[in-house]
C-alpha cells in the first residue's frame, strides 16, 4: 500500500459511517498496489449507495484530519500503526474471527507475536486473588512466555506488575485510544510496559473510555495468546466476557478456584463448570500447554527470523530469503492458501512451489490444504 492509499484507508477507517466489514473489505484489497484505487473506481461506477457514501468519506474533513493525525503520531519513535495484512501483525490475532484491521501501538512491536497467557481478573480481587496472580504471572514469565492482560486496576495491574519486576514481557490491550491511559492511576505502569513491552488498542487516537468499548478489547487480549488464566470473577465479570471469547478462537481457558464464600470467585467456579480447566497450580497450565507452547515458540522465532538476517542464516541454513519471510507468516492456525497469498501479496502459484519446499524440509505442513508452521529442526540449522 502506498501512502496514498495508505491515508484514503485511513481516512475510511475514521468515517464512523463506514461499517467495520467494508473497511476490512478495502484493506485487504489494499495489499496489491493499486488494489484500493481500483476498488473504488470500480464501486463508484456503480452508482449504487455503497459508492455514494464511499465518496462522502472521502471528502469529510473530520475523517481527512483524523487519518492526517494517525499518520503523523505514526511518524513518531515506537509508535506504528500496524494493519491486519502487515507481516508484523500478530499471528494468532490475525486468525480470529473479526481481527481488528487496524491496531494502534506503542511500544515493542517484537513483543507482540512473542507466545504469551492472558491473565485477568476482578477489579476489587481479594488478598488470595492479588496472591495468587503473583504466583502465575512469575511462573509465566519464569517459563519464558509473556503476560498480556488489559491495563485495569486489580488482577490486571498485578499481573503486568509481576511480570515486570520478574524481567519478563508484559502487553496491555486498551479499551480506549493508545494515548489515553485509563485508569489514570496506571500511568507510571505503562510507562514502565513500554520499557520491553507494548501498549496497543484498536481505538482511533483520543477515543475515550466507554463501557462499550471494554467487550471488544477483550477479544483482543484473548486472541493475542495461547491461553487465558481467569484469577477471580464474579458472575457479572468482564472477565468472563474474556473467557468466552476465548473459547469461541479456540484457545485454553484456565480459572483459579476460589473460596466458596469469596464473591470475586463464582465466576471462576462456573467457568470451571462449564468446562475451563481448573488451575491450582502453575503445572496445570503447562499440562495442557506444552503442545502449543513448542509450536508458538517457533512461530515466534520464525517472525524474529524475517528481522534479523544474520540470525536467520545460522537458523534456517539454505533457506531463501523469500521463504523465511513466508516462513514468518504461518502460525501454528493452519492457514489457506488465499489467506497466506493476501498476506504476503505474492501469487498462488509461485507460494505453492515454495511451500512445497518447506514441506519436504519438515518446516510446514499440510493439513486439508492449509498450511501450519510445525518443525523446529529446520530453524536449528539442522
Amino acid at each position: 500500500m502506498n501512502s496514498q492509499e495508505m491515508f484514503d484507508w485511513l481516512t475510511l477507517f475514521h468515517d464512523d459511517s463506514i461499517p467495520s466489514s467494508l473497511v476490512r473489505h478495502l484493506l485487504m484489497v489494499s495489499a496489491t498496489p493499486g488494489g484500493l484505487r481500483e476498488q473504488l473506481h470500480i464501486t463508484a461506477s456503480t452508482g449504487n449507495e455503497a459508492a455514494l457514501l464511499l465518496h462522502q468519506a472521502l471528502q469529510s474533513v473530520s475523517a481527512r484530519a483524523r487519518a492526517e493525525s494517525a499518520l503523523a503520531w505514526s511518524s513518531q519513535e515506537d509508535h506504528r500503526l500496524l494493519v491486519l495484512t502487515d507481516p508484523r501483525y500478530p499471528p494468532l490475532l490475525r486468525e480470529i474471527a473479526d481481527p481488528p484491521p487496524l491496531l494502534f501501538v506503542r511500544g515493542n512491536l517484537d513483543a507482540l507475536p512473542l507466545p504469551q497467557i492472558a491473565v485477568v481478573g476482578s477489579r476489587r480481587g481479594s488478598v488470595d486473588g492479588r496472591d495468587n496472580t503473583v504466583m502465575f504471572a512469575r511462573e509465566i514469565v519464569n517459563k519464558g512466555l509473556g503476560v498480556c492482560s488489559g491495563l485495569a486496576t486489580g488482577i490486571d495491574t498485578v499481573a503486568h506488575t509481576t511480570a515486570l519486576d520478574a524481567g519478563g514481557i508484559t502487553n496491555a490491550v486498551l479499551g480506549t485510544g493508545v494515548d489515553q491511559i485509563y485508569p489514570r492511576s496506571n500511568a507510571r505502569l505503562a510507562s514502565r510496559i513500554l520499557e520491553n513491552g507494548a501498549l496497543l488498542s484498536e481505538f482511533p487516537l483520543g477515543y475515550p473510555a466507554l463501557p462499550v468499548n471494554f467487550p471488544r478489547r477483550n477479544r483482543i487480549i484473548s486472541g493475542l495468546s495461547i491461553g487465558v488464566l481467569v484469577v477471580e470473577a464474579a458472575l457479572q465479570s468482564g472477565s468472563l466476557i474474556t473467557a468466552r471469547m476465548a473459547m469461541e478462537q479456540n484457545r485454553e481457558v484456565f480459572a483459579v478456584p476460589g473460596a466458596i464464600r469469596n464473591p470475586y470467585a463464582q465466576g471462576c467456579h462456573r467457568l470451571i463448570r462449564d468446562g475451563a480447566t481448573l488451575a491450582g497450580t502453575p503445572e496445570d497450565l503447562w499440562a495442557s500447554l506444552d503442545g502449543l507452547l513448542e509450536l508458538s515458540t517457533c512461530a515466534a522465532a520464525a517472525v524474529s527470523m524475517s528481522k534479523n538476517l544474520s540470525c536467520d542464516v545460522a537458523r534456517t541454513g539454505s533457506f531463501t530469503q523469500a521463504q523465511r519471510e513466508l516462513l514468518a507468516q504461518l502460525g501454528f492456525e493452519p492457514a489457506s492458501m488465499d489467506l497466506i497469498a493476501a498476506r504476503t501479496g505474492r501469487n498462488v502459484l509461485e507460494l505453492q512451489a515454495e511451500l512445497l519446499t518447506l514441506e519436504l524440509a519438515g518446516a510446514v505442513r499440510c493439513e486439508a490444504g492449509r498450511y501450519v508452521l510445525c518443525g523446529v529442526a529446520p530453524l536449528q540449522g539442522h
